[in-house]
């Protein structure tokens, strides 16, 4: 299942969601290629939508949940991948 969450994160004069999957990253990417969402949007274990592509990611079947809950999710499922965990370079 994919989950987003509502646009309250701003950058470059936007606001911005969290697009997440509880499956799989290959099932994110397939979702946010199918949204149009570039790759360089992904980040670490999400990818960052901007407001005006989350209804549309909404009526393509991701489900709009907290921000609390996309953690939560992530973390449950064991694709959480937190920033001080992962190698650069």
């Amino acid at each position: 299942m994919l989950y987003v969450d509502p646009p309250a994160w701003p950058a470059r004069g936007r606001l911005w969601s969290h697009l997440i999957s509880d499956v799989s990253y290959d099932e994110l990417h397939a979702f946010a290629e199918m949204l149009g969402v570039p790759r360089r949007g992904f980040d670490r274990d999400h990818y960052d939508v901007p407001a005006a592509r989350v209804q549309v990611a909404v009526w393509l079947g991701a489900r709009l949940v907290s921000s609390r809950e996309i953690v939560g999710l992530l973390r449950g499922t064991g694709l959480r991948r937190p920033k001080h965990l992962v190698r650069r370079g």
